[in-house]
């Protein structure tokens, strides 16, 4: 008995790697709240909020609880506006990074 349940076991594992292997298996995408952009970037809770507000960068999900969630291209957008802060305002900035988003993404955001 216990062979046959060993058997029935190894032809369901087997089984399963036929499927995955037929299939591609997607990565789910990891989603930062905003406590962790303050842990990882020199931005404060506060400077995250308003970049947020003004359209610097854009949360792309919210929680059931209405935290504002964002994916990993924000380090990237974060990045890009420390860089600018150098020598533009924060509306010059904004103009810019709009600028270099597609279309459909700032009608999408507005």
């Amino acid at each position: 008995m216990q062979n046959v349940k060993y058997l029935l076991k190894t032809d369901v594992t087997l089984q399963m790697q036929i499927e995955v292997k037929r299939h591609t298996l997607q990565i789910p995408t990891k989603l930062y709240r905003i406590g962790e952009l303050v842990r990882y970037t020199p931005f404060s809770r506060q400077t995250i909020h308003n970049y947020t507000i003004m359209g610097l960068i854009r949360e792309v999900q919210w929680t059931e609880g209405g935290h504002r969630l964002y994916d990993e291209s924000v380090f990237e957008r974060l990045s890009k506006i420390m860089e600018l802060k150098k020598t533009k305002t924060l509306w010059e900035i904004r103009r810019i990074l709009n600028k270099e988003e597609p279309a459909g993404e700032i009608t999408k955001r507005n």
